[in-house]
């Protein structure tokens, strides 16, 4: 979409020219506001047209039935899907005795943008009547960092050339009717209709609440709004309230370039155990505190907000204007996504749609929260700690399943397993250790002890517990895992996925340690120096499948001897592969949806030479068909690793552009947050080449090997190291890094240790690599080119 000649490629926003209702949904996602409790859809104000309505509250969903055609012990019963709750966002405008309505009348211009600096949705349009009349309409919308509950709009509306009467009506609306579903992808939503059941409703002068339960799921949800309105003489005002409705309604009459302006201001709670006086209260304090902060107060404290994260997390890229305006707008978004979620999950979509459900996936651990670990670490702090709320329901699975320890869903709103399909779900075990992984890198950049000893140890311990149990000890004294599904969804129930075998290794590894460092805290949860012994060894023993005649790892036990997909005789039109093909085909095929191994070599560094990674990548990027939208990140890590640098900014500008260009004709369902957050990643862990590296005396130390493509002249990147912020500035020739603030810091150039400090800016150069071969991807399915900037 951005590719359209009305979106605009800038540094600190995304701006469209002009309305184009071919891609209002897409433009509802890349548009949408947030702040990981609520989420707002950037529909039009007036409500219509629409693509999806859409305002969430994260955590709130509805249940509903998992049929089988064969029953299965062990399947889960019941689905959640996240649902519309009450929109607060409409504004309906008539112009004398016409709907503002952009389907109708004339579009003189219509303009909007979303500022990454200010965090806000601003909008103009000038619009002429079917008669003839007409208005300009300003509207500007923020959903607030700072005070979590609250959204808030300013509505302009200025008479032009003729003398005008409005009515402006601010509504909530509750169970808002919503479009079929698509098509028959099973990315898309189960959207449920009417799921919410109205249980008070009220209104008051300039305001109303409206208080509902769903039925299933048994959650309250309240919405409150308030108005504060300014016009250039006296207004008719109204309020009334419904079940489902609230509307406030002002009508004044407007001469040439009179405005009347209208500030809306929406409250929003929750929850599954208050009481219905309790949660309607909870939403009026909350109006109150927002209404006494004003609109400008509003602006302020999300500028100032934002303001910091910008210091703590920018990335600069020269040579290319797209690639800086995608990895901000990405910056933006994963911000929106968890900064204030607290207590809940992170969705795959965020908070801008109803893809997959609004279901949170291993997604969270392994590709936003690095993002958040070195950006916002408070808010990967408690994304984890919802990981830790939700252990009593993965011991429990764990137990239903016959294992130790604890076994965290696929995919989930609550902490419960929701899907019904095993192979790709129940089977992927690693989400375990991807949570473990996310832990202790958490502990290692930050230093959060309290955590470590609070939150870290629980789940490190008993995701441990669970490899010690899923796994055994052959006849030859390896420890392997069998029957498992690793990150590659076509190929599933495999032996020993190295990806699943390395990440547990490190797992077991890791919780050994902690075991030791507070052996107290151990001793409460039961480990002793016998089971932490037995994790040493099973780590120790873990078995890493290699095929010797090919030279290369094996992504499972066994992989490389399967038959090789026939690539050359995929049509285009076939991919992805699983809307076309049964997953037996593909299970027993040398097929990859996503990096798999791969992502093993760029999370588990390590464990692999030089000379192991170049062949390993060759061989697995011949197969990689990238119908995940998780893959490009990875291969643009793996690719810059390994000396392939402009097809590393071919992978990098692919996922960069994953909604913004809606490559995977889905975006209308919401953003690619993963994706979005795999831009970051595919700049500063590919480009800027960091790795993290334990040494059992000197603790973690961040590493880095940077080398820049020929269309990026500069890369600059700011992140936080242990109350530290550290940049990192790379060009064609060197890099230099500098500590903006806090203590001096270790880290590793090329393998070579250096301190910086405030005062002690470190410049190094850049060895160039030699030329590598080309390598080939399958069949039609290479990277879209990588457009430098002329």
């Amino acid at each position: 979409m951005i590719r359209h000649d009305f979106y605009a490629v800038e540094p600190w926003s995304l701006r469209e020219t002009k309305f184009d209702p071919d891609v209002l949904g897409q433009s509802e996602s890349v548009f949408a506001l947030g702040n990981g409790h609520i989420g707002w859809r950037g529909n039009l104000d007036e409500g219509e047209p629409h693509g999806l309505p859409g305002s969430y509250l994260n955590g709130v969903f509805e249940s509903h039935p998992l049929p089988y055609a064969e029953a299965g012990y062990g399947d889960p019963e019941a689905g959640q899907t996240v649902i519309n709750v009450t929109n607060g966002k409409v504004i309906r405008l008539l112009v004398d005795d016409s709907p503002f309505d952009l389907r109708y009348g004339h579009v003189v211009n219509h303009e909007r943008v979303l500022g990454f600096r200010t965090g806000l949705l601003e909008r103009q349009v000038e619009w002429e009547s079917p008669v003839g009349k007409r208005v300009k309409v300003r509207a500007t919308r923020l959903v607030s960092l700072v005070q979590r509950a609250i959204a808030a709009i300013s509505y302009e509306v200025e008479a032009v050339d003729t003398e005008l009467r409005v009515v402006v009506q601010s509504e909530l609306v509750a169970n808002e009717e919503l479009p079929p579903k698509a098509d028959g992808d099973p990315r898309a939503s189960a959207v449920l209709e009417a799921p919410l059941r109205s249980e008070e409703y009220s209104s008051r002068p300039a305001g109303a609440v409206l208080v509902h339960r769903t039925a299933a799921s048994g959650l309250r949800v309240a919405a409150a709004m308030g108005h504060e309105v300014e016009a250039p003489q006296a207004l008719d005002e109204t309020v009334e309230s419904f079940e489902d409705l609230a509307r406030y309604t002002v009508t004044a009459v407007l001469k040439p370039g009179e405005r009347l302006r209208l500030v809306k201001y929406v409250a929003y709670g929750w929850s599954q155990v208050r009481s219905e006086p309790a949660v309607r209260a909870q939403v009026e304090a909350a109006l109150a505190g927002a209404v006494q902060t004003g609109w400008d107060g509003l602006v302020a404290e999300q500028r100032t907000y934002l303001d910091d994260f910008w210091a703590r997390a920018d990335v600069e890229v020269e040579g290319d204007a797209e690639i800086q305006q995608a990895v901000r707008f990405a910056l933006f978004h994963v911000l929106q996504a968890g900064a204030r979620a607290e207590g809940r999950a992170i969705p795959a979509k965020g908070l801008t749609g109803t893809g997959y459900d609004g279901h949170a996936f291993w997604d969270t651990e392994t590709y936003i929260l690095p993002v958040l670990t070195y950006t916002v670490p408070q808010a990967a702090a408690e994304a984890l700690r919802w990981r830790r709320d939700t252990l009593p329901q993965a011991l429990e699975r764990a137990g239903q399943l016959g294992l130790k320890g604890a076994a965290f869903p696929w995919r989930t709103i609550t902490g419960a397993e929701c899907s019904g399909y095993w192979p790709a779900s129940t089977a992927a075990f690693h989400v375990n250790a991807d949570i473990a992984d996310a832990v202790t890198r958490y502990i290692a950049v930050t230093g959060d002890t309290d955590f470590e000893k609070s939150v870290g140890l629980e789940l490190l311990v008993e995701t441990a517990r669970l490899w010690r149990s899923l796994g055994h000890h052959d006849a030859r004294g390896r420890f392997r895992i069998d029957g498992v599904t690793g990150p590659d969804e076509y190929s599933a129930i495999a032996d020993n996925n190295l990806y699943t075998n390395l990440m547990a290794q490190h797992n077991l590894l890791s919780a050994a340690a902690v075991a030791e460092r507070y052996s107290d805290r151990a001793l409460e949860s039961g480990v002793d120096d016998e089971e932490a012994a037995s994790w040493r060894d099973a780590a120790a023993a873990m078995f890493i499948p290699y095929d010797d005649a090919l030279d290369v790892h094996q992504q499972a036990e066994g992989f490389t001897s399967h038959e090789v997909w026939d690539f050359a005789g995929t049509p285009a039109e076939h991919y992805p592969l699983l809307l076309h093909f049964p997953y037996f085909d593909l299970y027993r095929k040398q097929v990859l949806k996503q990096a798999d191994l791969v992502l093993a070599m760029h999370l588990r560094s390590e464990s692999f030479t030089d000379e192991q990674k170049a062949r390993n990548f060759a061989y697995y990027e011949a197969l990689t068909v990238r119908d995940s939208s998780l893959s490009a990140c990875t291969q643009a890590v793996m690719a810059a690793e390994v000396g392939q640098l402009e097809l590393a900014a071919d992978y990098l500008a692919e996922a960069a552009l994953m909604d913004l260009d809606d490559l995977e004709h889905n975006t209308r369902d919401g953003l690619h947050i993963a994706s979005l957050a795999g831009t970051w990643i595919a700049l500063v862990a590919g480009l800027a080449g960091m790795r993290q590296h334990h040494d059992p005396h000197e603790g973690t130390t961040l590493g880095f090997k940077p080398r820049l493509p020929a269309g990026i002249t500069r890369l600059a990147v700011n992140l936080s190291l242990r109350q530290s912020r550290l940049r990192i500035e790379v060009t064609a020739d060197a890099v230099t890094y500098s500590l903006l603030d806090g203590p001096p810091q270790r880290i590793l150039h090329h393998g070579h240790p250096i301190d910086v400090t405030p005062d002690n800016p470190v410049t190094r150069p850049i060895a160039r690599l030699p030329t590598a071969a080309p390598l080939h991807q399958p069949a039609g399915r290479a990277p879209r080119r990588w457009e430098a900037a002329q």
